[in-house]
């Protein structure tokens, strides 16, 4: 992805950051050539949060950038509260842009009695007064139409396949974690032009909080694995499937996802030998003392995307065509 953009945002513009991740909107502005619009936001003594937008933006185009990841309540809170001082300060549209949308994973009722959270966080934003929302690899596509208002789904495939196209990996095959991702993975083998195979997993328990690798399906022997995902929280089943592809005669993996979780014991899991390097990207921020404690960790810079992005819509023209002028045709 060039960070030259063709035009420029013009005078209506503005772009705001919230708490959760200030360091990527920063290389957003600065790619667009943006200063970062003027905002307050921090607790009450009662800890509830305050937001005081300090400059005009009656009539603007705002865009806020915010992933509500960890802690995803304060941040989910802190995006809707901030939305709402803007629409009432008058601002012609709001985009809330939300590189990692919190709350994807509750996409359905796995079990009884449970919520649908992801669709309650969309409701949320919508009733706060986001006239559009713009997120980068949702867990499933289909939260796109838990909206009623225009959603951009973009996805982060085309910047990490070329990284993997500059490293030139010898002998490689994606692999597909499970069933549900053999279409992401079926991106990554047409943009590399590598071999597919896919890992078999059998969940169990409440929620199928329990999961077992159960075998695999395609050649992996003496190839170099690339298993790719949306997210890693604590790692546990990526560090069960490098396992298993190594018992089964293949090399180190590459583990390539769009978001950074990381929690629980994920960088210890993330160290093991049979993992060569985890290749991500900075929709949720990964601190110094995280890639300090974790040297296979690299992390890629998805700004450059998201201004592309947010260029066209402010600009009214097809966000569809960054990926089509790829060779990538996903849903947007």
């Amino acid at each position: 992805m060039t960070t030259t953009l063709d035009g420029e945002v013009g005078s209506n513009f503005r772009l705001f950051a919230g708490r959760a991740n200030p360091a990527l909107a920063k290389e957003i502005g600065a790619i667009l050539g943006v200063e970062l619009g003027k905002i307050s936001i921090g607790p009450f003594p009662n800890s509830e949060t305050r937001v005081q937008i300090e400059e005009s933006i009656r009539g603007t185009d705002i865009y806020i950038i915010q992933p509500t990841c960890a802690p995803a309540n304060e941040h989910l809170m802190e995006l809707l509260i901030t939305i709402d001082a803007m629409k009432r300060a008058s601002a012609q549209q709001i985009t809330a842009v939300i590189p990692y949308f919190g709350y994807g994973r509750q996409d359905r009722k796995a079990t009884g009695r449970e919520p649908i959270s992801a669709k309650l966080v969309a409701d949320l934003l919508t009733t706060a007064g986001a006239h559009r929302v713009v997120a980068v690899d949702l867990h499933v596509a289909q939260i796109q139409g838990f909206f009623n208002i225009p959603t951009d789904h973009l996805t982060a495939v085309t910047t990490l396949t070329h990284y993997f196209k500059d490293e030139q990996i010898d002998n490689g095959v994606i692999v597909a974690p499970d069933a549900g991702r053999v279409k992401l993975a079926e991106k990554y083998t047409d943009m590399l032009e590598l071999p597919l195979a896919l890992m078999h997993k059998r969940r169990s328990g409440a929620g199928g909080g329990q999961v077992e690798t159960a075998g695999i399906i395609g050649d992996v022997a003496g190839r170099t694995p690339i298993i790719v995902d949306d997210e890693i929280a604590t790692g546990g089943t990526i560090y069960q499937q490098v396992i298993a592809l190594q018992s089964a005669g293949a090399n180190p993996a590459y583990i390539s996802i769009t978001h950074p979780v990381l929690v629980g014991s994920a960088l210890e899991r993330l160290s093991h030998p049979a993992i060569q390097e985890v290749v991500t990207t900075n929709t949720i921020p990964v601190p110094q003392e995280k890639q300090r404690m974790n040297d296979k960790i690299r992390v890629l810079s998805i700004a450059p995307l998201l201004a592309e992005a947010i260029l066209r819509i402010h600009q009214h023209r097809s966000v569809s065509k960054v990926f089509f002028d790829q060779k990538l045709v996903f849903p947007v």
